[in-house]
């Protein structure tokens, strides 16, 4: 498994922008299949946004695309989740996640997960 640690959560005003990272502990988290989750309480974690490797296809889910962009720095081992155009529905705590292969959008595909970064957007 690698090591995950999430930062750059807050709290952001309805229209504002955060920018989320997930720095790695292991190189070879560059081929790993990574993804962004988010969950609020009582409610299941939901998908967000995925980067495969190779060739970086990413995958989005309806309510952030548009919005969101995922991405990554391999030479840092580090993911980003760029959130534009922050709506009050985006409150959430959010998680990276990674897994050595992409098996679909499920949280029970992905075997690494960080300790999660709150997000808030006030309206």
């Amino acid at each position: 498994q690698v090591q995950l640690v999430e930062s750059g959560g807050g709290l952001v005003q309805a229209g504002g922008s955060l920018r989320l990272s997930c720095a790695a502990s292991r190189r070879t988290f560059s081929t790993y299949a990574k993804g962004w989750f988010r969950q609020v309480p009582g409610k299941e974690r939901e998908f967000v946004a995925a980067i495969m490797w190779p060739g970086s296809p990413t995958y989005y889910s309806d309510s952030v695309k548009d919005r969101f962009t995922i991405s990554r720095d391999n030479a840092k081992n580090t993911l980003y989740l760029q959130m534009s155009s922050l709506k009050p529905e985006d409150t959430a705590v959010y998680y990276c996640a990674a897994s050595p292969v992409y098996n679909g959008r499920s949280p029970g595909n992905f075997e690494s997960w960080g300790q999660g970064t709150q997000v808030t957007v006030s309206s």
